[in-house]
């Protein structure tokens, strides 16, 4: 049985995160969430590289899908725009199954605080816009997706269910 690792994808506020440590510890897996990953690793906060610009974050992002993928199995929550690049994409295709956690906008409005999130600063509009550039990447490369929209342990318990199943 080869083992894969669950990657999670999904805009910013959708419960990547918090999801993907619940499972990790249900599945007595390592968890990578990549924005942390990224963080630790060049010593700077998301939002300042970001000030440094965009293309600079994509491609330390790119980085360190390449690097957590190899840790295979783990948890690993992705940047929500991590699909916006093929290549990413590509590499955790190759040994992971991909999971989209699809929370509906007003949702994410109504309790994440988009002010921490450099791309959405803007506002709400912006979550919207990103919600029409993105979900049809999101459906493209997830071998399964899932809604948040109910309980999280719901959701937790629905990702562990499936995870099992693949693997029994």
């Amino acid at each position: 049985m080869e083992y894969k690792n669950i990657v999670l994808i999904g805009l910013p506020g959708c419960g990547k995160t918090v999801i993907g440590k619940a499972v990790s510890k249900r599945l007595s897996l390592p968890f990578c969430d990549i924005d942390e990953y990224i963080e630790k690793k060049e010593g700077k906060l998301i939002k300042q590289i970001f000030l440094q610009g965009e293309d600079l974050f994509r491609k330390l992002e790119s980085q360190a899908i390449n690097e957590a993928s190899k840790n295979c199995p783990s948890v690993i929550s992705t940047g929500g725009g991590s699909v916006k690049l093929h290549s990413n994409m590509e590499t955790l295709q190759k040994n992971s199954i991909i999971i989209f956690i699809n929370r509906p906008v007003e949702h994410i409005i109504q309790d994440v605080d988009i002010s921490t999130r450099p791309l959405l600063a803007e506002g709400a509009a912006k979550l919207h816009q990103l919600f029409k550039e993105r979900y049809h990447l999101y459906k493209k490369y997830c071998d399964v997706e899932v809604i948040n929209d109910t309980d999280f342990d719901e959701v937790v318990d629905k990702i562990v269910e499936l995870i099992i199943a693949e693997f029994a």
